[in-house]
């Protein structure tokens, strides 16, 4: 493929959304779980750090080798777990749990059982698990019209019109005017901005039984069920036929490496891989991984430049970043709704998978999603074996 066929706008600007959004809604869980660590503002910042680098390898390397839109993130749910968890523990013994874990994720990629259970998922129940998983974020858009009436529906408006008129460049134009509305009613703060040096910070791990298996064993749980299992879901409603066990052995090699300097988990993306697998990232399937080149340059600025990035992303509204995310998943949950819902002999489990999905119910510190899958999955049997 030609260079400029890579400066492809769309899928550039999608790229800064998902690395927007992915950044903006979960950055403060990453820096709550440096902070129970007990590290130190240096430490926190080789977090991030390392969290860009390890995202943008992965994504970029990935992409490249399978031409298809994969996209890496951290755990959140892990993070969120490590926030609870890591509170007294050395921060040696945290980074000996990051290195176990990792080591577990190799195994379950080299192994190859990761990616037999998930070729057992019927693609309705799948879609209908994504759907689920991005259904709040659609209803985020007219939620926030309650306090950012003008921004959101100025936004919205765009979304309609230019959807009509050009919708190669709608979530451009969406973007464009998001920014143009903040600047003119003075809704970007820029206050909390400011620059700061990245120096990594290595730690030499250490092992402690309870720490492996508290905190090591949950976040390797957490981040294969939680996070990778959505994310293969989204390749395979987007129709993307990549080797599963490779993605997750190349993510956990990549963290085994950044453990040290604090690259606890990276996973295969889900909410902001849908934003780049979408239509409105490139009208050409076999070329949205553009999209996932795009952010992968956009998470490399962030490694390279720590919490700086993150003082910048915070400088946008709540309201501007959640009606930015869902206007750019519409179309990928219509498809993935119409995917789910097509067979009728699947239809009504796969129902239950997006109920169950949507309500964001939390069992034994597991996510919805996986529980959506398995009341989904276990309804499929039932249902076929009355038949």
């Amino acid at each position: 493929m030609k260079f400029k066929e890579y400066l492809h706008l769309p899928a550039i600007t999608a790229g800064f959304i998902a690395v927007l959004v992915g950044f903006t809604s979960s950055a403060a869980i990453v820096l709550q779980a440096a902070k129970a660590a007990g590290a130190t503002p240096d430490q926190t910042g080789s977090w991030m750090m390392a969290l860009g680098i390890g995202m943008s390898v992965t994504t970029i390397g990935l992409s490249l080798r399978y031409k298809a839109p994969i996209i890496t993130a951290w755990s959140t749910p892990g993070a969120a777990l490590l926030a609870t968890s890591l509170t007294g523990i050395p921060m040696s013994e945290a980074i000996g749990a990051f290195v176990f874990s990792a080591l577990l994720m190799i195994a379950s990629g080299v192994t190859g059982w990761f990616e037999k259970i998930i070729d057992r998922i019927p693609l309705p129940v799948a879609a209908a698990m994504l759907a689920g998983i991005l259904f709040q974020f659609g209803i985020d858009v007219f939620s926030s019209m309650e306090s950012q009436l003008l921004l959101v529906g100025c936004m919205f408006a765009a979304y309609l019109i230019s959807k009509k008129v050009i919708p190669r460049y709608a979530i451009v134009i969406v973007l464009i005017v998001g920014l143009v509305i903040c600047q003119f009613v003075g809704l970007l703060n820029f206050e909390a901005f400011e620059f700061v040096a990245v120096n990594p910070q290595f730690v030499v791990p250490t092992f402690s039984i309870s720490t492996l298996i508290g905190v090591g064993i949950p976040l390797f749980v957490v981040t294969m069920v939680s996070q990778n299992i959505p994310g293969i879901a989204v390749l395979r409603a987007a129709g993307y036929q990549t080797p599963l066990s490779p993605l997750i052995s190349w993510t956990g090699l990549a963290t085994l490496i950044l453990a040290p300097l604090g690259g606890y988990a990276l996973n295969l993306a889900a909410i902001t891989a849908a934003i780049c697998t979408g239509e409105e990232a490139h009208e050409n399937p076999e070329k949205r991984y553009i999209a996932t080149l795009s952010a992968g340059f956009f998470y490399l600025l962030l490694g390279l430049s720590g919490a700086t990035v993150v003082g910048l992303f915070n400088a946008f509204p709540t309201e501007f970043v959640l009606a930015l995310a869902g206007l750019a998943l519409l179309s990928t949950i219509a498809n993935s709704l119409n995917v789910a819902v097509a067979e009728t002999s699947t239809r009504e489990a796969a129902v239950i998978t997006f109920l169950v999905t949507a309500s964001g119910m939390t069992i034994f510190g597991i996510g919805s999603a996986f529980w959506g899958l398995v009341a989904g999955y276990v309804a499929l049997l039932i249902f076929n074996d009355r038949k």
